[in-house]
């Protein structure tokens, strides 16, 4: 006997056929992210009214798929390309030390400014009022247009309602008002503005982003960040080869890409002071598991090879970090720089258990020093930190302070210094025996940059977009 289709199926079916329709659509318009269109694995979900996505999968419901696609279908294109640009952007895995409700609202504006610029005819819609006035705002940023730009855009303005807290979940101050009427009528007032704009950019559903506390996952959604790491350097790349004149959007889209490809730079970089050394893990590599259970099986408790209890890693042993404190560093950079570079260390398992990071702030003098030896200790100094110094640069204090701390024993297994600085300083003449960089902002003389040094050049717009 034949099958009978049920209503559940045939709804299904023409529910992936209108996704290929749509992917098709953007494809005609936007070749160049090809890969990235097709990254994602679509899955119906009965608990969502929109798309949403974790990365791997493109969740949906069918409902709203048929219905929208028969009544305005321009909106499920610009639907599915604003999931996919989420994605490419790493929206969905740089949030967490961000008030969760406007870093959601940050990414979806910056991802419908973005679908806006590009004026597609499959994507294009009639701008309110509320975007045109928001979209103007924007183009004055001096920063550049990204989610994290429009992230503290929003916080100064909603300030009254999310407070001057500590971001990981400290308890809000709330801003001191004159009155308590007066109070809550602005709190009233911007909380009908902050809901308006949620109203306006609301496009798919945020659920499914990975959650830091959720250590299970973890492994997951880093394979998944750096596989769009990849796409969005594939998309670039294919952007780059299409030729002619972007439009707006287009632009806003390679800037951004090519801000993620200095963030993945600049974590290719850091690899280069990390050290192979064995520690306690049992390597699956290197043991045999089918003697293992066949022992089990035969004897009952008794296996044939025992697991082998370390394996080779490479990862960060000892390590200074130094801090160009004069004048012309500006702290919120120096900030930005430091949350980078522990977001980096601690989602690529950068630790040893006995791992040493040493934090020096110095400007013609040492400041301070600030021992880390782990990543509770590095998220509480990142909380805490102060800049200290304001003096002229001069690089040679903070070498001479190493190396007494290294005839003292208390490095002894260094793998390199990274000094974070404007460039305009006195450079040590001596080559020290461990690897030595320097991490630039912007414009600075290369000749001056001593020949034994690495450097790298850190564009601000690469911190703005992370």
């Amino acid at each position: 006997m034949a099958h009978v289709q049920t209503q559940e199926e045939w709804e299904a079916e023409m529910s992936e056929k209108i996704l290929s329709y749509v992917r098709d659509e953007l494809y005609l318009e936007l070749r160049f992210m090809d890969i990235a269109l097709s990254a994602l694995t679509p899955k119906s979900d009965v608990s969502i009214q929109t798309f949403a996505t974790d990365g791997t999968m493109l969740f949906y419901s069918t409902e709203q798929v048929m219905r929208v696609f028969e009544q305005n279908a321009p909106f499920l294109d610009r639907a599915y390309l604003h999931t996919v640009l989420h994605c490419i952007f790493s929206h969905l895995w740089i949030g967490e030390d961000r008030d969760r409700r406007l870093w959601n609202l940050a990414c979806d504006i910056a991802v419908e400014y973005t679908i806006d610029g590009m004026g597609k005819n499959c994507t294009r819609r009639i701008l309110s009022w509320t975007r045109q006035k928001l979209y103007e705002e924007l183009k004055e940023q001096r920063e550049g247009v990204s989610a994290a730009v429009i992230y503290r855009m929003l916080k100064e303005r909603f300030v009254v309602l999310i407070g001057q807290s500590k971001e990981k979940g400290g308890a809000a101050e709330p801003l001191p008002l004159r009155g308590e009427q007066e109070s809550q009528s602005i709190r009233q007032a911007a909380s009908e503005e902050l809901a308006a704009l949620e109203r306006e950019f609301y496009t798919d559903n945020h659920k499914y982003w990975p959650k830091q506390e959720d250590t299970a996952a973890k492994s997951a959604a880093s394979q998944s960040q750096k596989k769009w790491e990849k796409i969005a350097r594939q998309t670039r790349m294919e952007q780059e080869l299409k030729g002619g004149e972007p439009k707006d959007g287009e632009e806003l889209l390679a800037a951004q890409l090519a801000a993620a490809r200095g963030r993945r730079s600049y974590r290719d970089f850091l690899q280069r002071f990390a050290v192979r050394r064995e520690e306690l893990h049992i390597d699956a590599d290197e043991f045999d598991l089918g003697y293992y259970t066949y022992g089990l099986k035969l004897y009952g408790n008794l296996p044939l090879i025992e697991p082998l209890e370390s394996r080779e890693a490479k990862k960060i042993r000892e390590f200074v970090i130094v801090i160009d404190t004069s004048y012309s560093t500006s702290g919120e950079l120096v900030e930005q720089f430091l949350r980078e570079t522990a977001d980096i260390l601690c989602q690529s398992d950068s630790f040893f258990a006995d791992s040493v990071i040493r934090v020096l702030q110095c400007d013609n003098q040492v400041r301070s020093d600030m021992v880390i030896s782990g990543e509770r200790e590095l998220a509480r100094f990142l909380e805490e930190f102060k800049l200290l110094g304001g003096g002229g640069t001069d690089f040679r204090p903070a070498f001479s302070y190493v190396e007494e701390l290294r005839k003292s024993g208390e490095l002894l297994h260094l793998a390199g210094l990274l000094y974070f600085t404007d460039g305009k300083g006195i450079y040590p003449k001596k080559r020290p025996d461990y690897k030595t960089a320097f991490l630039f902002l912007d414009d600075f003389n290369e000749q001056a940059v001593p020949p034994w040094a690495m450097w790298l050049r850190l564009s601000e717009e690469t911190f703005s977009n992370s």
